[in-house]
């Protein structure tokens, strides 16, 4: 299945930002378990690249990882060359979509307005991350993908389990899913992962009832 489906299909992104190295691959087996199968390594953590590469070789078959917080081109080829499938940004920077691109990955550019968001699009953008979302809200959602239903929007900021189904419902493809997830900057206990777990089985059962209640409205 390409990334672009699998994006659509699971409809959420984990965000991993500052994760402890160690913690890295007991928290991608959970999220896996729970059926969070994408991946974002932001590059301000330290040793970003190497996780990637290494999540790309411990599950090549069972998760999708990306790069997130790339803001040039130059960080784009190294995170691509270390094996990120797709790339992400807070902002729309036409060499990295062209870089991402040129090496075969999935690009994701930040974007507010609808100028930047058909602009990243034009530019070689796959989806468009809508950022920051809660500050907008998922009516902004629906007003925007109405004149450009073509664009895939991923919502990304301030996403909780009280809103998340929302912006699914709204016109989002997917979410974006940081601290209310998890805090990654915290040293996990056993009851730490049991709840990290439950936590992403509820972001996972809410985002599949709105995207099935999406399709049903779309069907009548």
């Amino acid at each position: 299945m390409s990334v672009y489906f699998e994006i659509e299909k699971i409809g959420i992104i984990a965000i991993l930002r500052h994760i402890q190295p160690h913690m890295m691959m007991p928290v991608a087996e959970v999220l896996q378990e729970a059926g969070i199968t994408i991946l974002e390594v932001t590059m301000e953590t330290p040793g970003a690249l190497k996780m990637i590469e290494t999540l790309r070789t411990e599950f090549p078959d069972h998760l999708t990882v990306g790069a997130g917080t790339v803001l040039d081109a130059e960080t784009a080829r190294a995170a691509m060359l270390s094996g990120a499938q797709f790339v992400v940004s807070p902002t729309v920077n036409i060499e990295m979509i062209r870089t991402v691109k040129r090496y075969g990955g999935l690009c994701m550019p930040g974007a507010m307005t609808p100028t930047e968001i058909v602009m990243a699009y034009e530019n070689g953008a796959d989806m468009v991350k809508i950022f920051p979302a809660h500050v907008l809200g998922p009516m902004y959602f629906r007003a925007v993908s109405s004149p450009l239903p073509h664009i895939p929007f991923v919502a990304t900021g301030g996403i909780n389990l009280e809103n998340a189904g929302s912006y699914i419902s709204a016109g989002a493809v997917a979410v974006g899913l940081g601290h209310s997830l998890f805090d990654p900057r915290k040293e996990m206990t056993d009851e730490g992962f049991i709840q990290l777990k439950k936590t992403a089985s509820k972001f996972v059962e809410k985002v599949r009832n709105a995207k099935r209640s999406s399709t049903n409205r779309a069907a009548k």
